[in-house]
């Protein structure tokens, strides 16, 4: 395999010639392990479980890339081999634990172990997004994530989350226009926020270069079927746009 193959292999664009400025981004948009690691010493119900990937969130996100005509980047390994939205030097990373799973593949990873996976799979998926940034005259990112209603056993009222890092354009016109498009219990910085490390792709790929930037979280079990999935793409992508047809009236250059 060449090392652009292995480079589509852990990480993808989906319609790479979208004309739209949004960039979407599903970091955890996949589950698969690679055999070379043995399943992580997983049980079968916990490599499938919300811990190693966001379930809904790609089929969200592809709707989203369909109706905007925006160009996707999704990671190909579940998150529990490495955690796109996580720097390298991040415990979270390549976690040894993840809410009630132990990790057992992840367990006393030496430093060169630890090199290889990011070489291996988060590099590829930084590199890519970097590019399809670059490639756009004025991009607005925005990460599609989904969570788990009941964590460590407490339940979550949140339905939809609205999260930033320390720009807070995007984020501000999309929560004042969410009652004109959503009943849904809709929260800032919720169930996560910046102080839970959850903000590296907004920092790395929007704030640094002054880009407005996003990311959604949308509770798993309200995008569990593919007509579900579609329901709410449709749903966040007119959402988007009035967001930021708003914000270009307050001159701030996004499009959707």
């Amino acid at each position: 395999m060449t090392a652009r193959e292995t480079q589509m292999a852990v990480a993808q664009t989906i319609n790479a010639d979208g004309a739209s400025p949004v960039v979407l981004v599903c970091e955890h948009a996949s589950c698969f392990i690679p055999d070379a690691l043995q399943g992580l010493g997983l049980s079968d119900a916990a490599k499938v479980s919300h811990a190693a990937w966001d379930p809904g969130a790609l089929g969200v996100a592809v709707r989203m890339s369909d109706r905007l005509d925006a160009t996707l980047v999704a990671s190909g390994v579940s998150r529990l081999v490495y955690d796109c939205n996580r720097p390298p030097e991040a415990a979270g990373a390549m976690p040894v634990k993840s809410e009630i799973f132990d990790i057992p593949g992840n367990a006393d990873l030496s430093v060169d172990a630890r090199a290889a996976r990011v070489a291996a799979y988060y590099a590829p998926f930084r590199d890519m997004l970097a590019q399809v940034m670059a490639s756009k005259p004025a991009p607005v990112l925005v990460t599609i994530h989904s969570f788990t209603p009941v964590y460590n056993g407490a339940p979550r009222a949140v339905e939809i989350g609205i999260l930033h890092d320390t720009d807070t354009r995007l984020a501000d016109a999309m929560l004042d226009r969410g009652a004109a498009h959503t009943q849904a219990d809709v929260q800032r910085n919720a169930p996560y926020g910046p102080g839970d490390g959850v903000t590296h792709t907004l920092q790395v790929h929007g704030v640094a270069h002054g880009h407005p930037s996003v990311m959604i979280e949308v509770r798993n079990d309200l995008i569990q079927t593919e007509a579900q999935q579609a329901q709410i793409g449709d749903m966040l992508s007119e959402w988007l746009a009035d967001a930021c047809a708003q914000l270009n009236a307050e001159g701030v250059r996004c499009r959707a």
